[in-house]
């Protein structure tokens, strides 16, 4: 998790079946957070595009020269 916590696997299996669907209720939770906050980053979206194309040109330029 974001704050360094670990389950091991013997943690896991002592734990109670209500507390390891808590833990993975909060992960999913987590998770979808993560998520959520990437997929509002449109302009990282859009400028790696960008940048991507450019250098894929730029390398399909050479690649053919080279030929």
């Amino acid at each position: 998790m974001a704050n360094g916590f670990q389950v091991t696997k013997e943690d896991w299996e002592h734990m109670t079946p209500e507390l390891r669907a808590w833990m993975t209720f909060n992960a999913v939770q987590n998770i979808d957070r993560r998520l959520t906050k990437l997929e509002s980053r449109k302009w990282v979206d859009k400028t790696c595009s960008f940048a991507g194309g450019i250098i894929g040109g730029i390398c399909a330029y050479f690649g053919g020269k080279a030929i």
